[in-house]
């Protein structure tokens, strides 16, 4: 006689487990999606970055003039030319001197305009929009507006059309390396095109900044204003700092563009780059100590950029700080 109740004749088999199937293709393979987006991107930072890297410093031990593929090795001879030249070395002098200037009144121009719109009720889209849209316009195109329009060296230019309202003879801004008001030009057009960019970092930076901060401290006794400034807001953007200042350091050393189309043959004033070019591309083409010179100024750039990342503790975790 069976045992089988009516329970078990009426209770359904155990469901067996199912199985993932494997993704096929493209969306399954994670190695492949990885390098078909990052492939092209390496591909061209080996080519038109690592390459050139390592072949200007193949070249500045070479004797490289009117040609890129030397054969003539002549060691550390590049380096004791371009270190014994006084234009580059009185060169790198003058724009450590300016980049020890720009950086931090650029710095201070951006954070405060940072805080202006952080500060606005209304319209802020608006009044960040117009800061920021100086970025967008190429240093070229801003410096010759700059040299023909505003610091133009006849009565006809806009700054000396107002400094003549007020009886002040006409001033040649680039034309006279005595008194060197052509720094004044440079100054205020890396200025009006810089401030804008590192605005926006900064802006973002006192986004994240939590609000309960500011009414702790409130609670506290603290005093909007200087006090919340001090003690909150910028040991807050101690991060965002390090780097605006990193970058406009490196963006210091670099400068060439407003340079070269502002000062044009003028000999007063060259940064390093402007040097190198006509070192390298001028008449000498001498593509050895124009890439020795490169090799020394990027050398400069990363000690003073290590130097400044130590000073504002950049990389160091908070518990070290």
């Amino acid at each position: 006689m069976s045992t089988t109740t009516a329970r078990d004749l009426t209770s359904p088999a155990p469901a067996k487990a199912s199985q993932a199937r494997p993704r096929r293709g493209l969306r399954g393979n994670a190695t492949l999606n990885f390098w078909l987006f990052t492939g092209p991107f390496l591909i061209g930072l080996v080519i038109f970055v690592f390459v050139p890297i390592g072949w200007s410093l193949w070249l500045s031990f070479f004797d490289a003039r009117f040609t890129v593929t030397p054969s003539n090795f002549i060691g550390f001879d590049n380096y004791k030319t371009v270190l014994s030249d006084p234009n580059f070395t009185g060169s790198l002098v003058t724009f450590t001197v300016f980049a020890a200037f720009i950086v931090p009144t650029t710095w201070a121009l951006s954070l405060g305009l940072a805080l202006l719109v952080h500060r606005l009720t209304f319209m802020r889209a608006f009044f960040r929009s117009v800061f920021f849209l100086p970025t967008a316009c190429s240093y070229v195109a801003a410096s010759l507006i700059w040299k023909m329009s505003i610091f133009n060296g006849v009565r006809f230019g806009l700054a000396n059309t107002v400094l003549g309202w007020f009886g002040v003879d006409q001033v040649a801004w680039l034309a006279d390396p005595s008194p060197p008001w052509y720094w004044l030009v440079i100054v205020t057009l890396r200025l009006w095109l810089q401030a804008g960019f590192y605005m926006i970092l900064f802006l973002a930076a006192l986004q994240n900044i939590p609000s309960e901060l500011y009414e702790a401290a409130a609670i506290d006794g603290a005093k909007p204003g200087w006090q919340t400034f001090r003690y909150i807001t910028l040991p807050q953007l101690r991060a965002t700092s390090t780097a605006v200042i990193l970058l406009l350091l490196v963006a210091a050393y670099q400068a060439f563009d407003e340079f070269f189309n502002l000062m044009g043959k003028a000999t007063w004033g060259q940064p390093p780059l402007v040097i190198l070019y006509k070192t390298a591309i001028g008449v000498n083409q001498d593509y050895g100590q124009g890439s020795a010179g490169a090799v020394i100024l990027t050398l400069l750039i990363c000690i003073v950029t290590l130097f400044q990342g130590k000073i504002m503790g950049f990389g160091r975790g908070e518990e070290s700080k």
